[in-house]
């Protein structure tokens, strides 16, 4: 996965953070989004973190988004 790619969260995630489910339970699976970011160095030195990939998704109705880091397997590219 690269910064720019269109994905879909293929796996059950939990949110507690979701800003339309704010402290309640809230399952990512299906929402899509695009990649923004993919940790694989610190200031020049190579890191090996637990949550690599960050996305964010549209929030419907509002103009804010929502940002998540995931693990590579818990994504999957769209097509397009």
């Amino acid at each position: 996965m690269k910064v720019g790619d269109r994905v879909r969260v293929k796996k059950s995630v939990m949110f507690y953070s979701h800003p339309q489910h704010r402290n309640n339970a809230f399952d990512a699976k299906g929402l899509e989004g695009e990649v923004i970011k993919v940790m694989k160095d610190w200031k020049g030195r190579p890191i090996s973190p637990t949550l690599p990939v960050l996305v964010e998704f549209p929030v419907e109705g509002s103009k804010r988004s929502f940002k998540a880091h995931f693990k590579g397997d818990e994504l999957e590219l769209i097509d397009g």
